[in-house]
């Protein structure tokens, strides 16, 4: 498996596979973690520039001396190009979205080896075709990822996370959700449990665990301890063993649980994550159309 350190060295072997007639798988075909560098880093502008090999730890390492993150958080530690590609989010995508809300451009690599640009490096940006938006969730089919231009956060001053042991999951979220809370992630651990993280400075993250104990009518249980509390890793090992992975009306939420023995729920962005499988409900008009894109992409189908 060839490991590439530079976009021309993953452009001369895409042309040579392309002329060939070989497929490539990006990952277990062409190995991208020689390029793990950060490029920029705008730290007033609340934005950064990487490659795409390049893990969340590494990354977060780089940017928490700034006070700022990247605010995604799915299962394991991940490459930027492999959340991109895989659409990847963890909790925190209640607050800040999945990747499709963080990337501001990106630098690709075509199928026959050519470098293309879209997007740009700041917040507002209006420069070319959203290719960065249409590659998340593309699984390595369009094209690869080689260069990525992210919108960052500030990290918090405080957290806390409250974990209400609940008989009716629906009413506690319906009731956070309809609230002036503002939590930065929300889950239900189906059955029996909703998670709930508060993020920001230490006297207004007290207040919202206050105003949810009064909310909830219930008791609940509170860690001083942001993403990484214990709840939120149990959430992320569930996602990471999930076979199934569900999509529903947030409206739906109560006739949803009453469907499933067991998930773990993300109820404002109607995903559930289920230890089986389910089936693909991806609909035909929308295979042609995403067969039509590749094809445009990739008529060789050299991107496996």
């Amino acid at each position: 498996m060839p490991t590439v350190s530079s976009l021309d060295q993953a452009s001369a072997l895409l042309q040579a596979a392309a002329a060939a007639g070989r497929t490539v798988r990006i990952g277990p075909d062409l190995d991208l973690s020689g390029m793990a560098r950060v490029l920029q880093h705008e730290s007033g502008d609340l934005t950064c520039t990487v490659e795409a090999g390049i893990r969340l730890s590494a990354l977060n390492a780089v940017l928490a001396p700034a006070g700022q993150r990247l605010s995604l958080d799915p299962p394991g530690d991940p490459t930027i190009g492999a959340c991109i590609a895989g659409n990847l989010s963890g909790p925190l995508r209640h607050r800040f979205g999945a990747p499709r809300d963080v990337v501001l451009g990106v630098t690709l690599v075509l199928a026959d080896g050519t470098i293309v640009n879209a997007g740009g490096t700041v917040v507002k940006n209006v420069a070319g075709y959203d290719l960065g938006k249409l590659v998340c969730g593309s699984r390595g089919r369009l094209a690869l990822i080689g260069r990525v231009s992210l919108r960052l956060h500030p990290l918090p001053a405080a957290c806390a996370s409250v974990v209400v042991e609940t008989d009716d999951p629906t009413s506690v979220a319906a009731a956070v959700l309809a609230s002036h809370l503002v939590p930065s992630a929300l889950d239900v651990l189906h059955p029996g449990r909703v998670a709930v993280l508060f993020e920001g400075g230490a006297a207004a993250v007290a207040a919202q665990v206050e105003a949810t104990r009064q909310l909830v009518g219930a008791d609940v249980s509170v860690v001083s301890a942001g993403a990484a509390a214990p709840v939120w890793e149990e959430a992320r090992a569930r996602q990471a063993a999930a076979e199934g992975r569900a999509r529903f009306d947030p409206r739906d939420l109560r006739r949803f649980l009453a469907g499933v023995a067991e998930a773990v729920v993300r109820p404002a962005a109607g995903v559930a994550y289920l230890p089986e499988a389910v089936p693909d409900e991806t609909t035909e008009a929308v295979r042609r159309l995403q067969e039509r894109v590749r094809e445009r992409f990739d008529p060789r189908g050299v991107l496996a």
